[in-house]
C-alpha cells in the first residue's frame, strides 16, 4: 500500500461547503457588524432624543423602523376559547302541566315552579356572561345538544308522604363519561344544599330521573343532570315564595361544575 498522502478526492460538480463558507462568512462579516451597529445607534439616538429635536420626517421613520410589523391579511392568529354554552331545561313547559296540587293546596303546578326557577337560573348565567339555552321539555334543539353541561329542573310529587322533604339529583344510569355526569351532580347536589339548607332525600331517585329522556337524546359529550328542587306538598312554601334562592342553588352547583371548583367548598356568591 502506498503512504504518500493525497489530497482528498474533490468533485466538481460539488461545491466544496468548508471553502464557500470560509469565503462568504470573511466577506460578508464586517458588512453585518457595520449594520448591527448602525441599528443599535439609531435606536439609542432616538430614545435618549428629546420629542421636537428630530426632524419630523426622520422622527416618524425611526419610529416606524422600530414598531413591531403588522401581520399581513389571513396570517394565523391566537383564538380565545369559546364561552361555555349550559343548557337548561324547564321541566314539562311546552308539553303538560307535570304535577298538579289539589285545590286545597292552591292547585299549584310543577311546569310552572319549574319554569320559574328555570328562568331565573338561565338570566344568572347570562348575567355571568354564559351562553345558555332555556329548553321546553321535548324541544327538538335537545336532539344531539352540545353543551358544557345540561340540567332538568322538575319538581316532585303533590301528594302528601311522610317525610317527604328535600331534593334529588341523578344522572344517567349510562353514560360515556360517568366521571363528568358524577362531578356535575355533586356539584349540584352539595351546593343546592348549602344555599338552600333543603336536605337531599336518600333513597327516592326513580327511573324516570336515571333513563330520563334527554340523556339519550343530547350528544354523548354534553354532561347532563336532572334534579328534583323539592317536594310540592311539605316543601310548598320555599318552591313558590323563595324560587330566586333554589335558582341560586342550581346555579351555583353548575359554576362549580365548569369551574372546576372544589366541591366542598363554599359556594361562589351570585352577583
Amino acid at each position: 500500500m502506498n503512504s504518500k498522502n493525497y489530497p482528498p478526492a474533490v468533485d466538481p460538480e460539488i461545491p466544496d461547503v468548508r471553502a464557500t463558507g470560509r469565503q462568504s462568512g470573511g466577506m460578508f462579516r464586517p458588512f453585518l457588524i457595520i449594520i448591527g451597529v448602525g441599528v443599535l445607534i439609531a435606536t439609542l439616538f432616538t430614545a435618549w432624543t428629546e420629542p421636537g429635536l428630530l426632524p419630523n420626517a426622520l422622527s416618524a421613520r425611526l419610529s416606524n423602523a422600530m414598531q413591531t410589523p403588522t401581520l399581513p391579511a389571513g396570517y394565523p392568529t391566537a383564538t380565545t376559547r369559546a364561552t361555555p354554552r349550559i343548557g337548561i331545561v324547564a321541566g314539562h313547559s311546552g308539553n303538560d302541566s307535570g304535577a298538579v296540587c289539589p285545590e286545597a293546596l292552591g292547585s299549584i303546578r310543577e311546569v310552572d315552579i319549574n319554569l320559574s326557577i328555570a328562568t331565573l337560573v338561565r338570566k344568572n348565567l347570562l348575567d355571568l356572561g354564559y351562553d345558555v339555552d332555556l329548553l321546553a321539555e321535548f324541544d327538538s334543539r335537545l336532539n344531539g345538544y352540545q353543551a358544557t353541561a345540561l340540567v332538568s329542573i322538575h319538581a316532585d310529587s303533590c301528594d302528601y308522604i311522610e317525610g317527604a322533604t328535600g331534593y334529588k339529583v341523578a344522572a344517567a344510569a349510562s353514560t360515556l363519561y360517568p366521571e363528568q355526569a358524577s362531578r356535575l351532580t355533586n356539584c349540584i347536589q352539595t351546593r343546592y344544599a348549602q344555599i338552600t339548607s333543603l336536605q337531599l332525600h336518600p333513597g327516592s331517585v326513580t327511573l324516570d330521573m336515571t333513563d330520563y329522556h334527554a340523556f339519550s337524546e343530547i350528544d354523548s359529550f354534553t354532561p347532563a343532570a336532572i334534579i328534583e328542587v323539592g317536594f310540592m306538598n311539605l316543601d310548598r312554601q320555599i318552591l313558590t315564595q323563595q324560587p330566586e334562592l333554589l335558582a341560586q342553588g342550581v346555579t351555583s352547583g353548575i359554576l362549580c361544575f365548569i369551574r372546576n371548583e372544589d366541591v366542598n367548598a363554599q359556594p361562589t356568591q351570585i352577583p
